[in-house]
């Protein structure tokens, strides 16, 4: 075990760096596998919570400006799934504003634009939905990827 690092404004753990990127990248993992159920129980909806967040945590601690803006996205797509508009908006905040401040590409921008999107549709918000999804698609066309751009574009298209 590695000795704690000094932080300051960061979580403390005890984890070896290693071990605890693959936690975040496991729990991750099993958040978007649980996203992707047809149909889930009630434990299950409470797991993907958990796992969400613990991945977001240990993110917290090893990852980077760009993984802790996917963690809060993937928060805020959890909770919109869950109908939970409250908390979705707010980690979808979360996700553009880690996105903006650090500079990430045009991809994650938007991609925070969706999550906000998403949260507004729960909402029932319907200027607000249409306002960030256009946001979200006009950041689509600086994307260089065409799987990502696609990816992102059939991603919007979910939006109820």
């Amino acid at each position: 075990m590695e000795q704690p690092r000094p932080t300051v404004g960061r979580p403390r753990v005890l984890l070896d760096r290693r071990v605890e990127r693959r936690l975040a990248a496991e729990l991750f993992n099993r958040t978007w596998d649980l996203l992707a159920k047809k149909r889930r129980t009630a434990e299950e909806d409470d797991e993907m919570v958990h796992t969400a967040h613990a991945s977001r945590f240990h993110w917290g601690v090893v990852g980077k400006p760009l993984n802790r803006s996917i963690g809060e996205w993937q928060l805020s797509r959890v909770y919109a799934d869950l109908g939970r508009h409250e908390p979705a908006a707010y980690h979808g905040r979360r996700a553009l504003e880690l996105a903006q401040k650090r500079g990430l590409a045009p991809f994650y921008v938007a991609y925070g634009h969706e999550a906000l999107a998403r949260a507004a549709a729960v909402a029932g918000d319907r200027s607000l939905r249409a306002s960030e999804i256009g946001k979200a698609r006009r950041l689509a066309a600086r994307v260089r990827s065409r799987d990502d751009r696609r990816m992102l574009l059939d991603d919007l298209s979910t939006i109820p």
